[in-house]
């Protein structure tokens, strides 16, 4: 038998912490719970359930041969109710990297990704209704 879940958040292991702050806090709405040198808990105000924390690599806490910073391949999904709205927000306004266009894809999403500190991928969605093929392919306990 497992344990009751009481949390569940990424840890970001980020060469510079404090612009991995800044961008999470200035960009994404975060507010900062808990701050050292070495480490940052963030938390959404308006959702406290969705937390992120930054993590030196060098940092002893983490097992050698493990302590490197969060390179490519790390994707972090932000579903929102109007992506249209933040894509002008976060690209045209603020001006940050878009890497993937906005687009709507058969799947059900409409979406941009764009870059964080240290090779972080951020995807921005809002779910749209998928195709007929990709609607067959969700299980009766998703929601579409």
């Amino acid at each position: 038998m497992t344990s009751e879940l009481t949390g569940f958040y990424p840890v970001i292991c980020t060469r510079d912490i404090a612009s991995a702050r800044d961008f999470y806090t200035r960009h994404l709405g975060f507010a900062t719970t808990f701050e050292s040198d070495w480490y940052v808990s963030l938390h959404r105000p308006d959702a406290p359930q969705y937390e992120l924390a930054l993590l030196d690599p060098t940092h002893p806490t983490l097992p050698e041969g493990h302590r490197a910073p969060a390179q490519g391949g790390l994707l972090l999904n932000f579903e929102v109710a109007d992506v249209d709205a933040e894509h002008r927000r976060l690209i045209d306004e603020a001006g940050l990297t878009e890497l993937l266009p906005l687009r709507t894809e058969d799947f059900g999403q409409r979406h941009f990704i764009l870059a964080a500190p240290d090779g972080v991928l951020v995807d921005v969605i809002t779910t749209t209704p998928p195709t007929e093929e990709y609607a067959a392919q969700y299980t009766a306990t998703a929601s579409l």
